[in-house]
């Protein structure tokens, strides 16, 4: 809509220019600042522009600048207006529109949508950074899904990406699971136990909390377990090497299942060395402090911040230690421009921390960086504890979730009409999931309700995915019939229905709302787009009929249509990491 809302400006302006006295001087502001609506109502017109802004420097109401605005372009190649009020309304010329919009989406495919808002630009984006102490879970779930989205829209914009993970595969949370380990676990393996090997690790996490409740030396022993782990110790880093293999074999089939990639994994246990090298020179450098049990600190106290440990007392790292070593050295790999932290608020104040502490190392592409702070997934009874063993397991949910799909296939009778119903059941699933979690803005808590994220209806990914089937099942019946229609001709001005109309506007407005989903990096501008768009095609399809019917010129205009509306649900599909169903 951008480039029609421009070239009615400029057309308003120059009329303004000729047409209405003024003290002679030319209009203090340029065609672009004219200001544009959108009217209330379908039937007041396309655009509206307010004249409000020109009775001061004409001398006259607003509402008869708009009258003679409104009678000299009331009719021109573009469309043509009217004046309501204070008002010029704007009606596009619809078969010229209708014929750019639908022959520019056919004509670049996936491409249609790409901008080049951010060209030139490199933004890393980190995501999903999992613990080798226990699976993924729900609220991985939704960093992942954010992570990937976001990376997906930037990436259409024009940047450059680059999405990383951070493994955290050390510190007192692994010790926990591996002494436990050692302790109960009688050295069998997760193939002995026919167990995912996540799973069979993150039990034993669960068993070190129950365990402590009952000993308090349990604590203390892992304490002791992450100082011989950073001095060294052979057994102990050969325990910690097989565990942490099994968890992330077992996070990277969940990776693979739920259709997450990256370009760059680093390990906290290859970046915390760093971190503490930096943290040294910084004491040496006297940015940071030593208290007399020789843990080391940092005083943020004048940026309103707090006191913040960077070393303990006997040598260990903690977090933020590995975190500075790692978004150093990420920065020498790829220098980027922008750094976009995809964590939960709960990691509000840490990157607060992070980011000052890393300015006062003199790091200049600190002023760079980004927390993307999104909301808890909580579940109806409440908030998820990992530790006690109360969290919606990814692998569990996904599963869950695919049986649902795969109940609501046969309920409606198509088992029979689908090729592979497991793989098509996972496809919904996975479509389910991310839809759910991408239309709540990220910055904002949600609740997780699979039997509500799962219904063929509504405000939901499989509405989504039905309706993409159901198109091509259109489009499918077309090609089988072509020879019908070889010597019909595409004419947009057979184009009439209001309701074709109102699509072909919201297909005009979709590169709009990905520049708008990269500003504000919210992909759920894309799912509200998507949603807006089936609900209105189903409006249309139920009272138009497209291959029955006896123009055979309208059949094929509205199969160009039909193709438009395809293309575009595609792409946002794959914006948002939701697969594309041929079939459903």
């Amino acid at each position: 809509m951008k480039k029609y809302i421009q070239k009615w400006q400029t057309l308003i302006y120059e009329t303004l220019q000729k047409i209405i006295p003024h003290s002679g001087e030319p209009l203090s502001i340029t065609p672009e600042f004219i200001i544009a609506e959108i009217p209330p109502r379908p039937e007041l017109g396309d655009i509206a522009f307010p004249m409000f802004l020109f009775a001061k420097p004409f001398k006259q109401a607003p509402k008869q600048i708009a009258e003679k605005v409104a009678g000299v372009l009331a009719q021109t190649p573009d469309g043509n207006a009217e004046a309501s009020g204070p008002y010029v309304n704007v009606k596009l010329n619809r078969e010229s529109v209708c014929r750019e919009v639908i022959e520019e989406i056919i004509k670049k495919q996936t491409g249609y949508g790409e901008v080049t808002e951010l060209e030139g630009h490199k933004i890393m984006v980190e995501f999903s950074c999992p613990n080798t102490n226990k699976p993924l879970h729900l609220g991985h779930l939704r960093n992942d899904a954010i992570g990937q989205s976001i990376s997906n829209i930037l990436k259409a914009n024009g940047a450059g990406v680059k999405k990383v993970n951070l493994i955290n595969d050390r510190g007192i949370h692994i010790c926990k699971s591996m002494l436990a380990y050692r302790k109960f676990g009688l050295g069998k393996t997760p193939g002995e136990m026919n167990m995912k090997p996540d799973h069979f690790v993150g039990n034993y996490y669960v068993a070190f909390s129950s365990w402590a409740k009952d000993d308090p030396k349990a604590e203390e022993q892992a304490r002791t377990m992450l100082k011989a782990w950073e001095n060294g110790d052979k057994e102990v880093l050969e325990l910690w090497k097989r565990m942490n293999r099994w968890a992330i074999d077992g996070i990277n089939e969940t990776y693979k299942r739920t259709g997450i990639s990256f370009d760059s994994c680093y390990y906290e246990s290859k970046t915390y060395m760093s971190g503490r090298e930096e943290v040294l020179r910084g004491l040496k450098e006297k940015i940071f402090y030593k208290k007399e049990d020789g843990s080391i600190w940092a005083d943020l106290t004048a940026k309103g911040l707090d006191h913040k440990v960077l070393l303990r007392d006997d040598g260990t790292s903690l977090y933020i230690t590995q975190d500075i070593g790692t978004a150093i050295q990420r920065h020498n790999d790829w220098p980027f421009d922008r750094m976009i932290y995809v964590v939960a608020s709960e990691q509000n104040y840490h990157f607060q921390v992070l980011f000052h502490i890393l300015k006062l190392l003199k790091k200049s592409w600190a002023e760079h960086l980004y927390h993307l702070s999104y909301g808890m997934v909580n579940l109806l009874h409440g908030k998820m504890k990992s530790r006690e063993g109360t969290v919606v397991d990814a692998d569990n949910l996904f599963e869950e979730l695919t049986l649902l799909a795969e109940k609501e296939i046969k309920q409606r009778e198509r088992d029979t009409k689908i090729d592979n119903i497991r793989e098509t059941s996972e496809r919904i699933a996975l479509g389910a999931l991310n839809y759910f979690l991408l239309a709540t803005t990220p910055g904002k808590d949600m609740v997780f309700i699979p039997e509500e994220s799962i219904s063929f209806t509504g405000n939901t990914g499989p509405y989504l995915q039905y309706t993409g089937a159901r198109i091509s099942s259109i489009l499918r019946k077309y090609d089988e019939r072509r020879d019908a229609f070889k010597n019909a001709e595409v004419v947009y001005k057979l184009l009439t229905v209001d309701e074709e109309w109102e699509i072909v506007k919201l297909l005009l407005s979709f590169p709009e709302q990905l520049i708008l989903a990269g500003k504000e990096l919210n992909p759920s501008y894309i799912t509200m787009y998507l949603y807006e768009l089936t609900k209105h095609f189903s409006r249309y399809y139920h009272d138009n009929p497209v291959l029955h019917n006896d123009d055979s010129h309208l059949v094929v205009t509205r199969i160009e249509l039909l193709k438009a509306i395809r293309i575009v649900l595609k792409r946002g599909f794959d914006l948002l990491n939701i697969p594309f169903l041929e079939k459903m």
